[in-house]
């Protein structure tokens, strides 16, 4: 049986039905014995609340109560409609632990793409000898792709005692 059909047979009831419906309402009773079944039941539960109505009283007339019981509702609702004040370290919180994930994670991309050479340097400062006593001195800048070639002249082991260089025989 649907709510409306319950809902009927409760006006029905408690006599609220005009009688050109109250009249079918009662034939249906007559022919359903699941409707007539919860006739009897809501026949039974009026009568065992009936005898606990009488002594119910309010201290305050029935506007005054449910305006109190509105107000009540509307206050309720205008504080969870209000969103709480947020601590000044939540928000400090909420702004640092991204702030500092993004620079610990370009701190370690720093530090693991930057090139190296065999010797462990940048190849920007590496320098090499060819030679411990050559007096060459290589300088690659791979950045820029270029290479310095430092000769110094005469070599230091081969300074002459004799400096006969500028002669011609």
């Amino acid at each position: 049986m649907d709510y409306d059909s319950q809902l009927k047979l409760q006006a029905w009831l408690d006599g609220e039905l005009p009688e050109a419906e109250a009249g079918k309402v009662a034939q249906w009773v007559g022919r359903d014995p699941e409707a007539a079944a919860l006739v009897e039941d809501l026949r039974h539960t009026r009568e065992a609340v009936a005898g606990f109505e009488g002594g119910l009283q309010l201290p305050e007339s029935r506007e005054f109560f449910w305006s109190k019981v509105q107000r009540e509702i509307q206050r309720l609702e205008a504080s969870a409609r209000r969103p709480a004040a947020t601590p000044l370290s939540a928000l400090l919180r909420r702004f640092l632990v991204p702030a500092s994930a993004v620079a610990l994670l370009l701190i370690a991309g720093v530090l693991l793409t930057r090139p190296t050479g065999p010797s462990g340097l940048t190849p920007a400062a590496e320098i090499e000898t060819a030679l411990a006593d050559s007096g060459a001195f290589t300088y690659r800048d791979y950045s820029a792709g270029t290479t310095l070639v430092w000769l110094s002249y005469p070599a230091e082991s081969d300074v002459v005692e004799d400096d006969e260089m500028g002669t011609v025989e």
